[in-house]
């Protein structure tokens, strides 16, 4: 039954007159006899003061002070010859005592919480000669829980990684709520957990918290983070159960489980027969939807009239194939090559090699262009013998070089 809050402090006025009239006066002294106790030149019997712990309701909101319990000795006939003394924790700031009749109230509302219980003193006094007529008494008074306090994930907001395509049941993390509330009374402290957003991917367990997976195959490729909100709700879940809520960022981690592939089953670059030797001809590069070392690769030149000729590499950084030069070009020895290159993943998982091969291959086709060559000469060096006499316009020598293009064209 859910109380509102007037109706509970209505309820809170009237328990201790409900526990008085079926008779749970756990409030009230009872008294043993032991050793005989001296007053005033005479001797009578000392009797022992023997307290049941008195209990009271934290969060009274009542305008009325709060019935604890009362004090009693049976030295009292009822005519007011005898005075009580309260002291100790609270004494007087919070609890106070009719000191005719033994009540003592609370004065201020209590709260668990911030102290569970309170230990004091009773005492009785003959109100003329204001010597003890019992021996001092120290009780406890208990502050009662009641669910005041929410469950608190104290640190959240949580984040957590877990592998792509992992089984269902895969733990994630383990999410804990605190409840200020009183772990041996009642079910105030006892919290529950579930789900209220990150359904169907992920699950609570209701009992320790821990989050797991509860699809089979999520691709972080397809989506690679999910937010998660999780309540925490005491009175083991049930309806009138104060409840608290964080949030948890799940990110999918990466996984080797796409192969590589070259966008195109082709290529074709044209380099000039000039380009120096180490120059790079082409850059290509295969796909790979992962990342980090699962997206790493190798390139290799398996086939083609090119080996030797040309060399390919990769770039770490980009994990492009880079085809340089090994050797110089000349279009008209030969006017183009053709490559077989194969990509293939560095680090295989074993457990996705049915999504494979980890490797492709494609053709890459390098034609040679024709460079404007200047003319070259028969010889480095040419050497000739003229006569000192020898008239102007004689003929000394020849000397003749050609256009190695293949247009030929004429030399003058």
């Amino acid at each position: 039954m859910k109380l509102s809050k007037v109706e509970f402090c209505h309820f809170l006025q009237i328990l201790p007159l409900f526990l008085c009239l079926s008779g749970m006066n756990q409030a009230e002294v009872s008294m043993s006899r032991s050793k005989p106790y001296f007053q005033s030149g005479r001797t009578r019997t000392k009797r022992s003061w023997v307290w049941n712990q008195f209990f009271v309701l934290e969060e009274y909101m009542g305008t009325d002070p709060l019935y604890v319990g009362k004090l009693h000795s049976d030295v009292d006939k009822g005519d007011g010859s005898i005075k009580y003394i309260l002291s100790g924790e609270g004494a007087s700031s919070i609890f106070i005592i009719d000191e005719n009749t033994g009540d003592i109230h609370a004065t201020k509302r209590l709260d668990r919480e911030e102290q569970a219980y309170y230990t004091l003193r009773a005492q009785a006094l003959d109100r003329l000669t204001n010597k003890p007529v019992e021996p001092e008494s120290e009780f406890v008074i208990k502050i009662q829980d009641i669910n005041d306090n929410e469950p608190k994930f104290l640190d959240g907001p949580y984040t957590a990684g877990v592998p792509e395509m992992s089984p269902v049941g895969t733990s994630v993390v383990q999410v804990t709520a605190t409840d200020a509330d009183d772990p041996t009374y009642g079910n105030s402290a006892r919290v529950v957990y579930s789900i209220l957003q990150g359904q169907p991917y992920f699950s609570v367990e209701p009992k320790t918290g821990v989050i797991k997976t509860a699809l089979p195959n999520m691709d972080r490729e397809a989506k690679d983070q999910y937010l998660l909100v999780i309540q925490a709700k005491d009175m083991v879940g049930q309806n009138g159960g104060l409840s608290g809520t964080t949030s948890v960022t799940v990110t999918l981690t990466d996984v080797n489980d796409n192969p590589p592939r070259f966008p195109r089953r082709s290529y074709q670059y044209n380099v000039p027969e000039s380009l120096p030797v180490a120059s790079v001809v082409a850059r290509i590069k295969a796909a790979d939807a992962d990342v980090g070392p699962n997206a790493e690769m190798e390139y290799k030149i398996v086939d083609g009239d090119g080996l030797g000729v040309f060399k390919i590499s990769v770039d770490k950084d980009t994990q492009e194939g880079i085809i340089t030069i090994q050797k110089e070009l000349d279009f008209e020895a030969k006017t183009s090559y053709t490559l077989r290159i194969e990509a293939a993943n560095m680090h295989v998982d074993p457990r996705f090699l049915s999504l494979g091969p980890f490797s492709d291959m494609t053709t890459v086709k390098i034609i040679v262009e024709d460079v404007d060559e200047p003319p070259v000469f028969t010889s480095r060096l040419y050497s000739m013998v003229v006569s000192e006499a020898a008239k102007v316009g004689t003929i000394i020598g020849t000397v003749a070089a050609h256009d190695p293009d293949a247009s030929n064209s004429p030399v003058r």
